[in-house]
């Protein structure tokens, strides 16, 4: 099928929802899919600079559409619908309910991915239009916490026909044979001590003063962040250079392609969220969020720490992760000389997630979302 896929964010960038649509065009295109993606943009990227920063291995088509940010994407949306109907698209592809309900409105099919609860002055409008269109449409929730709430929002159930609960997913080929701890660390010319790593974004809610506490409590290991801004590594740097912490090591942000290496060089993965977790966009998604380091943790091979969020246990259990109230440094510290002590419940729970990711795979993913769309010839017609 031809899937045009469109999309608000910056390609390239370090953002996550960058890289999970990137994800989701590659998994396309090696379920032998012909995708073509649409961000708003005006300079061309050559792919050899993206392969890296984003680990890619397949190569999809990138088209940069013109976008005039006053009027809040709208020629960005209709040049890129103009482009896909020229193209014959099958399907349109988005996470912009803005896309969803013009594409639909155009007869286009359609699927929507939604990470979190519609928002802005006509995020509502804009989806219950969109369900009440005649066009073939499905909408792929990350969670079943998501689809509880946004058909509490909506006053009504989404029909189970038109809906799929789709967590987020990792690139399984990128984290085969990877070293042990003490041969990543020593390729990545780290300390050889026990080590906690933490990747992702430093925005509010991931954990980044608890991540400090335990490095003040934990002398003798080794913490490693991976990630944040340029300008809240230096924040961090100031504050850790104060407290004469020499311990923590923030290396940046790591091209998707180097980092299964840097987190193999750990011994406990670590996910320290708050009850309240700042998104990309602001609000809160502690009660709906797939973060992707979630199943690169899981992939990795290496015991998982995690604050007890519930919507974490739709993938977690105590059988592949240990759970810590979150904002509880003591229990934090407790739990981590635990593992720490203990190599063989860590080596179980490890092997127990990497069996369990298995089935989180992008291109499981995606094929899970697409295939209705392939036995149901009268979902698919052209725009």
């Amino acid at each position: 099928m031809k899937i045009a896929t469109i999309a608000s964010a910056q390609i390239p960038s370090t953002r996550a929802n960058s890289i999970q649509v990137m994800k989701v065009c590659q998994a396309l295109t090696q379920n032998g899919e012909e995708c073509r993606l649409y961000v708003p943009g005006r300079r061309y990227q050559p792919w050899e600079s993206l392969t890296r920063q984003y680990g890619l291995q397949s190569e999809f088509e990138i088209r940069w559409v013109p976008a005039w940010r006053p009027l809040r994407y709208l020629d960005f949306v209709l040049r890129a619908l103009h482009s896909a109907k020229g193209w014959k698209a099958d399907v349109v592809y988005t996470r912009m309910l803005q896309v969803a309900r013009t594409a639909a409105g155009l007869g286009f099919p359609v699927i929507l991915e939604l990470h979190d609860l519609p928002s802005g002055k006509f995020g509502l409008v804009h989806l219950k239009k969109f369900l009440r269109a005649s066009t073939s449409k499905q909408v792929v929730l990350i969670t079943r916490a998501l689809l509880a709430l946004v058909e509490a929002q909506l006053g009504e159930a989404i029909p189970s026909a038109e809906m799929v609960i789709a967590p987020d997913g990792v690139d399984l080929e990128r984290y085969a044979d990877l070293p042990e701890p003490a041969a990543a660390r020593k390729a990545l010319n780290l300390p050889e001590k026990f080590t906690a790593l933490y990747s992702g974004s430093f925005y509010q809610g991931r954990g980044m003063q608890m991540l400090f506490d335990l490095a003040v409590h934990f002398k003798e290991s080794t913490f490693l962040w991976v990630g944040g801004k340029p300008y809240e590594i230096n924040e961090w740097k100031q504050k850790i250079q104060e407290a004469q912490l020499d311990n923590v090591i923030l290396p940046g942000f790591v091209d998707n392609a180097a980092l299964p290496l840097y987190q193999a060089a750990a011994d406990l993965l670590l996910m320290p969220y708050s009850q309240h977790v700042a998104g990309s966009s602001g609000g809160n998604i502690a009660n709906v969020t797939s973060p992707m380091k979630l199943f690169e943790y899981m992939a990795c091979g290496r015991a998982i720490l995690t604050s007890d969020l519930p919507v974490l246990h739709e993938v977690l259990n105590d059988g592949n992760g240990v759970f810590c109230p979150p904002d509880d440094l003591v229990a934090w510290v407790d739990t981590i000389q635990s593992l720490a002590a203990d190599a063989p419940r860590r080596a179980h729970l490890a092997a127990q997630a990497l069996q369990d990711v298995r089935q989180y795979s992008w291109r499981n993913r995606m094929e899970k979302i697409i295939e209705p769309w392939k036995t149901d010839n009268k979902k698919v017609t052209h725009g």
